[in-house]
């Protein structure tokens, strides 16, 4: 037997990642129906600045060109939420600005008042999820019928040493 285990042929990593992704937008679609956060709660939301779909003003791509974590605590206006992405309102300098933030550029979401932490992996286009599978090893020849007339069908399992 080997030791290797086989590449899926399921992205299962994907799935788990927007899996992930959708409670995020769950819970901050919880706090725009609420019209604030309940409690002590507070998140830290950690982005990539230049993933297709954020739309954030260019000062802030420039201060931060790849990454950037925002607080949504006690000073923020117009949250709005839907599958795909959040909109928010923020002051940085004291200059109100509108941030659009596509779930797939979330790198980290983190609500330190329960210590609840996720992390994924960047997503920074439609091109760079994974790429294509080599075919199974272990699929062989498709099932044979037996040629009696019957309803039997032989079934060959062979494993590969």
């Amino acid at each position: 037997m080997s030791d290797m285990l086989p590449d899926s042929l399921i992205p299962y990593d994907e799935i788990v990642q927007q899996a992930l992704r959708a409670v995020v937008g769950r819970v901050l679609g919880t706090v725009a129906e609420s019209g604030g956060l309940p409690g002590e709660h507070h998140f830290y939301i950690t982005f990539k600045t230049q993933a297709p779909g954020v739309d954030i003003p260019q000062r802030l791509i420039e201060r931060f060109p790849d990454e950037m974590t925002i607080v949504l605590q006690n000073r923020f206006w117009d949250l709005t939420v839907d599958q795909e992405r959040f909109s928010v309102g923020l002051s940085f300098n004291q200059v109100p600005s509108k941030l659009v933030i596509p779930y797939s550029a979330i790198t980290g979401f983190h609500d330190p008042t329960v210590n609840f932490e996720l992390r994924f992996q960047a997503q920074e286009g439609p091109g760079d999820g994974p790429g294509p599978h080599d075919p199974a090893e272990n699929d062989g020849p498709g099932a044979t019928p037996v040629e009696d007339g019957s309803n039997v069908v032989a079934v060959d399992f062979k494993r590969k040493k």
